[in-house]
This record gives structure tokens, sequence and C-alpha cells, in this order.
């Protein structure tokens, strides 16, 4: 089955920007491999900045601040991104 472009997620829609930058030897956006772990675990629970930084227990400042690269998961939350990621119900339960 064919996708439109109109039909798909705004993140292959990302994927396909970056491989159309690529073509056209541009340099894309770059992203760390803690902002991906952040971005990926904050989506795959399916919950906003503001209700993952409530359920982490942080600020919504730093879920931003890690999803924008301005800084890095540390620590427990690092651990706690990565539990969210594989497993997002497992948090949920410990609300």
């Amino acid at each position: 089955m064919m996708t439109t472009k109109e039909n798909i997620s705004p993140e292959a829609k990302d994927i396909l920007e970056g491989i159309r930058q690529m073509k056209a030897g541009e340099i894309g956006r770059i992203y760390t491999p803690e902002q991906i772990l952040a971005i990926a675990a904050r989506q795959s629970s399916k919950l906003t900045q503001v209700e993952f930084a409530q359920l982490l227990d942080v600020s919504v400042d730093a879920i931003r601040d890690w999803e924008q690269g301005r800084r890095s998961p540390r620590g427990a939350a690092r651990t706690l991104l990565r539990v969210a990621m594989q497993n997002p119900k497992v948090l949920r339960q410990l609300d």
C-alpha cells in the first residue's frame, strides 16, 4: 500500500526531509544520542512534554532542554528514559 505525503507521520516527514537534504548536499538537523533517547522515550509513552515531565517528576523545561539538545539527561533520569522507551507502561504503573 502506497502512503501519500499527507498521510505520513511527522517523524516520517522529518526522515524524508533529511533524505532530501542529503541528496541536495545540504546539512540537515543533527541529533545527539541523548536527544534521540529523550524524544523516543516521550513519544513511545504517547505523552505531551508536560505530562511526561510530571510522570518523571522533572520540570517541563528539563524535558524541552533534553529534546532540544541544550542539556543531557544524566544518571537516574537517563535510566528512566530508557525504561520509558522500552516499556512505557512501567512508568505509568508507578504513578
